[in-house]
């Protein structure tokens, strides 16, 4: 599965053509299912631009992409940053009435348990996300983790062989608590295309957008959401590199 993460907590400063607004999220996001995404993530933003978990700007992104790209999953995050941060934010996901078909849940963050639980009774899929092996320890212990959708391999490293060994060291802590569960494998910026080709090579799920990285493998600024889905696209189906 390829997904297409479409804009993150990155500003316009980072990529003029990062998408924000609804209608900026659904043009974006018929492009990329066009280029070759078969899911989507995103952050939806209030009028200012900011990062929101409110009902109506979470209900604003999800309708518009919904209308752009009928039938193609959507996740958005709950990242511990977004307002009014901290365990507060989970006071506007129980108002939610437009669902998204998932969220990320960062294993990291201290309330991780209780937004899990809060996605399963709202029947809400849950992608689990592990930065480190503690991450994974974490999850592995916990009685929810089954019940989750996948597990999000997220590398932060920056430096490939750093990142390619603490995404093996992650997947062994899976393989070891005997967690069947699909795998999605990611990188960021300067890891983003090592971890993307490394997730072809093992045959695991991929993710691809302006939320992590806007060059193109050869150093290259790609124009938009769209042409980093091509590439992919185009990677996968020659084995990478």
């Amino acid at each position: 599965m390829l997904q297409a993460c479409l804009n993150g907590s990155r500003s316009r400063d980072f990529h003029p053509a990062l998408p924000c607004s609804p209608a900026e999220l659904a043009r974006d996001a018929k492009a990329a299912v066009e280029a070759g995404a078969e899911e989507l993530h995103v952050h939806p933003r209030g009028q200012t631009g900011e990062q929101s978990l409110e009902p109506a700007d979470v209900a604003a992104a999800l309708q518009a992409i919904r209308a752009s790209v009928p039938g193609v999953p959507i996740g958005i995050s709950t990242l511990w940053t977004i307002p009014p941060v901290g365990r507060a934010r989970q006071a506007p996901m129980r108002e939610w009435r437009i669902l998204p078909d998932y969220v990320s849940v960062n294993l990291s963050e201290e309330d991780a348990p209780e937004i899990m639980a809060l996605m399963i009774q709202c029947r809400i899929g849950i992608e689990a996300g592990l930065a480190t092996v503690a991450d994974a320890l974490r999850l592995v212990a916990l009685p929810s983790a089954e019940r989750c959708l996948r597990v999000l391999v997220e590398i932060e490293e920056q430096e490939t062989t750093a990142g390619l060994h603490v995404a093996h060291e992650i997947l062994a802590v899976l393989r070891h608590a005997g967690l069947r569960l699909p795998v999605q494998l990611h990188g960021s910026d300067l890891t983003q295309w090592p971890m993307h080709d490394e997730a072809v090579r093992l045959g695991l799920d991929r993710r691809i957008g302006l939320e992590d990285g806007a060059d193109l493998p050869d150093g290259t600024r790609a124009a938009d959401n769209a042409e980093l889905l091509r590439t992919a696209v185009a990677r996968a189906a020659r084995g990478s590199g």
